[in-house]
C-alpha cells in the first residue's frame, strides 16, 4: 500500500464518500461528520489490515489498562485557580437604564403597516392589555422573532436620546 498515494485519494473524497469508505472497510457506520478524523480511522484501518494491526501482547496489555481503570464519560470541569468551591450568589445593582422615557409615556413603532404603542410602565410595558417585563418580549411578541427591544422602538443607545 503506497500511504501517500491513499491519503491524497482520501483527501480528494466528500464527507459522505469517507463515510461510505469508513463503512465499507470496518463493517460499521459512522455518525461522524469530522472529515479529518474519517480520513485518519480509515487510513489506520488500511495500515492495519496491510501490516497485521495490534500484535497480540499489545491487545492483552490494552485489554489489562482497560479493566484496571474507571473510565469517565465526561471530562472534569476545569477550575480556575484560586477560584471558590462554590459560585457565590449576591445581588447585582445596575445602573438605572436612562434610554427609556418615564412612566406613563407612550412609545409607538410601525410595524407592517401597523402602528404598535406601548404604555411605559413603572416595572414593565403595557401593550393591548397585556404588561411585557422587557421590551425584548414585547418585540418579540409583535413581530414573533427575537429583537432587542431598545432596538425596535429606537431607542438608541445609552446618552443617544435616540438620535440614530
Amino acid at each position: 500500500m503506497n500511504v501517500d498515494r491513499e491519503i491524497t485519494k482520501l483527501q480528494r473524497m466528500t464527507v459522505p464518500e469517507l463515510r461510505g469508505k469508513f463503512a465499507d472497510i470496518t463493517g460499521e457506520k459512522t455518525t461522524s461528520r469530522h472529515r479529518q478524523y474519517l480520513v485518519r480511522r480509515i487510513l489506520w484501518r488500511l495500515q492495519a489490515a496491510e501490516e497485521g494491526g495490534l500484535s497480540d501482547r499489545a491487545k492483552r496489555r490494552a485489554r489489562e489498562l482497560a479493566a484496571s481503570s474507571d473510565v469517565r464519560l465526561t471530562p472534569p470541569r476545569v477550575r480556575a485557580v484560586g477560584a471558590p468551591e462554590r459560585t457565590l450568589v449576591g445581588r447585582l445593582d445596575l445602573p438605572d437604564e436612562n434610554r427609556l422615557p418615564p412612566p406613563g409615556s407612550i412609545l409607538t413603532r410601525e410595524y407592517k403597516g401597523e402602528t404598535i404603542q406601548v404604555r411605559v410602565l413603572p416595572k414593565g410595558f403595557d401593550y393591548n392589555g397585556e404588561v411585557y417585563r422587557s421590551l425584548s418580549a414585547l418585540a418579540k411578541a409583535v413581530t414573533g422573532t427575537h429583537w432587542n427591544g431598545y432596538s425596535f422602538f429606537n431607542l438608541g443607545r445609552k446618552g443617544d436620546n435616540g438620535n440614530n
